[in-house]
This record gives C-alpha cells, structure tokens and sequence, in this order.
C-alpha cells in the first residue's frame, strides 16, 4: 500500500451504509477529510489484496493477520491526538445542520457544503467537548427528531383534506410517502456518522427507524387516513375483481408501504380477508345454481389463478395460504355435492375429460375428504350405469361389445382424469365387479361366446396382434365375473365345437387364450380344455395309423375318413343319437372300429354323429362338378336324393332316422336358406312334416366348393338350458365335497361356523338357502348327523 502525505498516521475503516460503501477517516487533525468516494475505495482494496497476494503468498506477515473472509491492517506507533471542542460548538453548528435538513425536506438546494456538515457532524459524535453535562450525539439526536416530527405532521391536513375520487387520494398518499422515503434516504447518509457512533451504542431507534415510527404514527395511524388507504385499497382490487383494469403498481406500492410500517398484518390483512371470504361465499352460490358444471368448473379455476396472479403482483405471501383457502372453501368445499350431483354422470357421459380432470384437480386441492366424494361419485356412476347394461335382457347380443367399451372408456378417465390413482383405480374394479354379478351366469355365458367368435375362423379380418388385444379385453372381464364355472362350461362347448368342426381361426391364438386362463385360475381350471387338446393329437397319431394299415387294402367306396378319438371326461356331454348310414359309411366304422380296440383294449367307442361333417362331391346343372361341406346330416339328405326325384319329410325321416327336431334344422338349411339345394313345397320360412321336397336342378353358384350353414351347429335354447344346468349340478357337488371335506377335519362344527367356512373355501356365488340344503342332503345320506345335545351343532360320521 502507498503511503499517504499526512503527517499523522490514520487508519481507514470501512463502515456499512445502506446505499453506498464509504471510507470515512477518523483523525486527530482540526480538518477531517471528506469521505472517500466509494471508486477510490474499491481502487485501494483491490490494489491492496494484489499487493499482499505479491509480497506474502502464504498469507502471513507483521502487517496483515489473514482469516477467511477479511484481513485486518495493524498499524505500529500510530499517534493519536486528543482534540477538545469548545462548549457552544453545537449551538453555533445546529443552525448550519437545521437548514440543510429543511432544504433536504423542502427539496431545495442546501446553503452549507455537504462535506462540511459532514465534518461537523463527525466532530460531534466523535470529539468530546468542554461541557461535560451535556452529550453533543444526544443534543444533535433530539433535535433531529424534533425537525423531522414537526415536519412530517404537516402530511396530516393534506390528506385530511384531500377530497378526490379513491384513485386519487391515494396516489397522493403514495406519492407523499414515496417522497418521505427519498428524504429519509438523504437524512441517513447525511447522519450516518450519527447513526454509527451514538445510535449504535444508546437504546434508541436509528434514523431510518425514527422516520418510519414518525410515519406511522402522525399518518397511518390516523382513522381517517387509515381508513381511506385501506377502504381504496380494497376498492380498487374488488375492481379488478370485477374485470376491470387498475393500477397495480400503485396498489403493490401502498402495500409495501403497509408492510413496511408494519400495519399490513394488523390493518390490512384481517378486512382483505373478510371482503374476499363474503365475494366468493356470495359468487358460489350463486354461480352454482345459474351455470353448467363444466363452466362454474372453469370459473373456479380463473378466479383461483387470478388470486395467484395479485399474489404474484402486490399481495404479501404470508397471506398466500388464507386467501387461496378462502377462495377453495367457498368455492368448492361448500359446494361439493351439488357440483357431483349436478354434473359429474353428464361429464362423463359425454367424455367430458378435461372437465373431469379439472373436477379431480381442484377436489385436491382442498384434501381427501372433496377426493373420497369424487371417488363415491365415480363408483356410482360405474354400478348405475355398467347395471343397466347387464340387466336389460334385450340387449345380451350387445352386452360384451357394451361391457368392453365401457371398460376402456373407465380406464382412459383412470388414467387421464385421475392420473391413475391407485384409489381410483380400486374403486373402477371394485364397482365393475359389483355390477358384472348383478346378473347371475349370464355375463359369463356371453364372454365365453364372445371369446368363441373371435377365435372362430370366422374372424380372420383381425391381425393376430388386434386378436391378442381383444383376448386381453375379454379377460379382464372374465375377471370381475364370480361364476368362472359356468364361462368354463360354454368355453368348453364352443372350444369342443371349433376343433372338432375345424373352426379354429388360429391354433397359437387357442393355445395363448388357454394358457391366459391358466394363470389366471391354475391347473384345475384348464386341465380338461388341455385334455382336448391333448385328445385333438392323439387323434392325428391314431389317423397315422390308421392310414397305414389301410394302405394296400380296398377303402369302402373309396372314402377318405378322419375319426377323431375324444376322451369322454374331457369333453362336453353329448346326446346319443341314431341315424341310418350308407353302406360304405356303416363299413368304413366297422374297419375303424376293430383297428382301434386291436389297438386298446377295454375302451368301447361311442359315434357322436351330431359332429360329424361331410365333404360331397356332384354337380346339379350342365354336368358341373361342385363340392359341398355339409353336416352328416344334411349328407344322409341329399344322398337320398341319388334315388328319389321327390321325398316327403316323413319318407326322408323314415330313410335316415334323424330325430325330428335335428331332421327339420337340416332342412330348413337345404330348403330356406341362401343357398337352396333342395326344393319345398309349400314354400315358407318353416318345415312341417307334411311338406315334399326336390332336388333343385337350376341350383348354381360361382364357386367350386360351396359350404352349406350347418344350422345344428348352432346353439339351440335346449343345449343352452342343458349347460346351465349342468354347471348347476356341478355346483351342488362341489358345496357336498366342501362340506364333507370341512366336517372330516373338524369332526364337529356349529352351523354358523360351517356356513362360513363353505363360503369361504367356494369361489362361485352361492346362496345360503343352497347351502342349507346340501346340509339337509348330507345329514339324509348320514355323512354327517347332529348333536345330541345341540340341534345347531354338527358331527361328521366316519
């Protein structure tokens, strides 16, 4: 560092001021200098750090100590003189000081020097003087305060006075107190020496305080000034409220104003508050009732970003929490239920799903309890409107296409309004499966033939991928159903019929679909669909087989024949049924026959001529040739035709013995339907027995291979009724096994703890009336008796 040219040592310090950094010198001379301006001050710190950084690198040395954040410079032998000021020094010097306070008030320009008065004020705070019974800092403090009270009582009759709209009046007051600030600024840096020596050590308020407590006191703690700042303040913002523009700058700066007095908690806050709390608790009401759900939603969410956004601009934080809570409260909490009530099923009806979110968005904002009723209301919706969609028997061919668009319609609100919430998303199953059971068996019956038609061949315009997906669709419904026995029942009927009819539309896309339902139930579940499968290839080893020992031998009528070999447990019950066959077809039976129990012994084999189908060949019009797919049945029909020019139902029913109602849906396929192969008189929609038929001779058609609808592969209401009830009978098995099976392990039981142990251990729905009576059945075969002692107490009978 440089040397200075006084001739005493001095020492620099560098004190704090709020607007600027100054070097004020303190010094034993008559003349302190002026305050070094804050460029040079910067010059010689930085010079000075480089200099030290040069001469000692380590940070060490006699002249500085170094620490983290500041280094201090100790200068040896400084010699200081002490000066002793006469004692009317500050009644010669306050006259000076006191104009240059009214000229800094005033705005004019002061007739002393600034760095005079500094020097003046610095030799008063700093140097004792010759009067020891009075303290120059104390005097020179409480005339300050004096000049600064008078003066700032004069704002009072301004605004006492002030008569103008409320815009005006308080940009006046703004103005005045953006004036009092500037001063005050002014009269701190002119007394700062004052506010470091005297202020700093004595219990009193600094200047800046002192000129703050005066404004607070003489202006804003008048009523009537109170009163107008506050009242046009609220005026103004209820304004805004209103739509209409104001001057937010003024508002944010008399707010600030409030806050620095520290009138904002006490005089502002508390009336801010209430006139919002009754605007909203007054607008909820009355929107609610006057608007659509979707634009009060809308509404709601304006008026919350327009709080944020005068949060953003002039309102305090700390006020943040009660003002958003005023606003949510009195415009959704209040209101909960008649929003649900009004709208919520009409929103979603409509796929409303950006109302809907905003619904969820804002019933979150205000806690679990607005979400527990949002959650109430969606369940209700799903079991008001998923049960008028089981129920309504008219509409059973729909119910699954029905079922799966409403499902995806759920889970895209699940996901998109609800932001897949696990609550949520309890609530969808729980309630899909509420409904799904309000329908005892038929849902189940449906899904399974729903999943028949897609894996039919008849289905082959879907990619296996779109095929995949829908089979995905369809198990989540399986899911919710509570009698899966009775979709096993149907699954397994149509399974059966798809493979042995040859209707399967992809062998991969059946095997995906079994082993989907495997891991949904287990093994039990699917070990008889496995058995088919099972079945479906032994049967191609044993045609192997068979075609070799065939092979070199005559085949009766030269007829290439499949037998398909099924295993009666495995498969679904079919009724025995006769029919008379052709020669070649009874011996081509009797060959096959003998090969397979050559082959396995004690096995007897059962012809199940309701599956059979046919391939025949022959032409009806200009010696054209056209294969025909048809059932055995529709077969044994027009074979007969080779021999008769025209037949009467009963001579048909006499030549193939088919059962009356089999013989007239094969007819009624042959006769009346697209395809017309034989001729009925009368002609109608229906076969009566004393109809005649003839072959139709003019029949022809474009393709070679034509297939006839095999009408008896249709399910008819009989073998719809016969599977029902079958499940049914399987279902009372299964409550005797369970019963056996719990009273054998705890050889005795009361009746309450039996019934729930049966519910418990079945997975299917069953009442307690059924129950009830498998209990009564088993006590009549003596599987189990009652207590002696106790009529409601049971005990097993080994």
């Amino acid at each position: 560092m440089s040397k200075t040219s006084d001739k005493n040592s001095s020492v620099r310090l560098k004190r704090d001021h709020p607007n600027s950094s100054l070097d004020e010198p303190i010094s034993s001379t008559k003349s302190p200098s002026p305050p070094i301006k804050k460029l040079k001050n910067q010059h010689t710190t930085d010079r000075m750090d480089r200099d030290t950084r040069n001469h000692y690198p380590n940070g060490s040395s006699s002249a500085f100590i170094s620490s983290n954040t500041t280094k201090k410079l100790i200068i040896k032998n400084l010699k200081i003189s002490s000066l002793v000021l006469p004692a009317d020094y500050f009644d010669k010097i306050w006259p000076l000081l006191k104009e240059a306070l009214a000229a800094i008030l005033n705005g004019t320009t002061s007739p002393t020097n600034e760095e005079q008065l500094y020097r003046h004020i610095d030799h008063l705070c700093t140097t004792s003087t010759s009067d020891t019974s009075t303290s120059p800092p104390s005097l020179l403090y409480d005339n300050l305060r004096k000049v600064l009270d008078e003066h700032i009582q004069t704002f009072v009759p301004i605004l006492l006075n002030e008569a103008n709209d409320t815009s005006d009046y308080l940009r006046t007051l703004n103005s005045i107190w953006n004036d009092h600030i500037i001063r005050s600024s002014l009269i701190r840096q002119l007394f700062i020496v004052l506010d470091r020596t005297y202020v700093l050590h004595a219990a009193v308020q600094s200047i800046w305080e002192l000129n703050q407590d005066l404004f607070r006191r003489y202006v804003m703690q008048n009523t009537i000034i109170s009163n107008k700042c506050i009242n046009g303040l609220l005026k103004l913002i209820a304004q805004e409220r209103r739509g209409e523009t104001i001057d937010r700058t003024l508002v944010k700066n008399l707010i600030r104003m409030l806050i620095d007095l520290h009138l904002y908690r006490k005089d502002f806050e508390p009336p801010f508050l209430k006139s919002t709390e009754e605007l909203y608790r007054n607008e909820g009401r009355q929107l609610i009732q006057t608007l659509e759900t979707s634009q009060y939603l809308i509404q709601v969410e304006r008026r919350l970003r327009e709080e944020q956004t005068r949060l953003t601009h002039y309102i305090d934080q700390s006020t943040k929490v009660q003002l958003i809570h005023i606003v949510e409260h009195n415009l959704i909490t209040l209101h909960i239920k008649d929003i649900l009530a009004k709208g919520f099923d009409i929103l979603v009806n409509e796929n409303r799903f950006v109302s809907v979110a905003l619904i969820y968005d804002l019933f979150f904002r205000i806690g679990q309890i607005g979400i527990n009723d949002l959650r109430e209301a969606f369940a209700n919706y799903i079991k008001k409107y998923g049960r008028a969609l089981i129920i309504d028997a008219d509409k059973d061919d729909k119910m699954v296409d029905e079922l799966l668009d409403f499902k995806e319609k759920l889970d895209r609100f699940l996901h998109e309004c609800f932001h897949d919430n696990e609550k949520f998303s309890n609530t969808l199953k729980d309630s899909f499966e509420h409904f799904m059971n309000q329908r005892v068996n038929k849902p189940a019956e449906l899904i399974a033939k729903a999943v028949d038609a897609r894996l039919r061949s008849g289905n082959k315009e879907a990619s296996e991928e779109e095929l995949e997906k829908i089979l995905d669709k369809l198990l989540i419904l399986f899911r919710f159903i509570h009698g899966k026995d009775v979709f096993e029942a149907f699954y397994k009927k149509d399974l059966a019929k798809r493979l042995l009819v040859g209707k399967s539309a992809s062998v991969d896309a059946e095997k995906s679909m079994l082993l989907k339902l495997k891991q949904e139930c287990g093994n039990v579940f699917t070990s008889k669909l496995e058995g088919m499968f099972k079945d479906m290839e032994l049967s191609k080893d044993i045609m192997t087989a068979f075609e070799q020992h065939m092979h070199g031998r005559e085949v009766p009528g030269n007829i290439t024949t499949f037998v398909s070999v099924l295993t009666m447990g495995f498969w679904p019950t079919y009724p025995t049924v006769s029919a008379i066959l052709p020669p070649e077809l009874c011996k081509l039976q009797e060959i096959f026959t003998k090969f397979y129990l050559s082959k396995h012994t004690g096995r007897k084999l059962q012809w199940q001529y309701s599956l059979d189908h046919c391939l025949l060949k022959g032409w009806l019009k200009e010696k054209t040739v056209k294969e025909f797919q048809v059932s055995l049945y529709q077969a044994l029909v027009l074979l007969l035709f080779n021999k008769h020019l025209d037949l009467s139902y009963k001579d048909i029913q006499e030549h193939t013995k088919i059962q009356d109602a089999d013989l007239q849906r094969t007819l009624l396929s042959l006769a009346c339907g697209k395809i017309r192969l034989l001729n009925k008189k009368p002609m109608s929609k229906d076969v009566n027995t004393d109809d005649r038929f003839t072959l139709n001779t003019s029949f022809d058609h474009k393709l070679i291979r034509i297939k006839i609808n095999q009408v008896q592969l249709k399910e008819t209401p009989e073998e719809n009724t016969s599977t029902t009830e079958r499940v049914v009978q399987d279902r009372h098995y299964q409550i005797d096994a369970a019963v056996v099976r719990i009273m054998k392990t705890r050889k005795t039981l009361a009746h309450a703890q039996l019934m729930s142990e049966v519910f418990a251990q079945l997975k299917f729905p069953i009442s307690t009336a059924l129950v009830k009576i498998r209990i009564e059945s088993l006590l009549e075969r003596e599987y189990m008796k009652r207590s002696a002692d106790n009529a409601n107490v049971y005990e097993y009978v080994a």
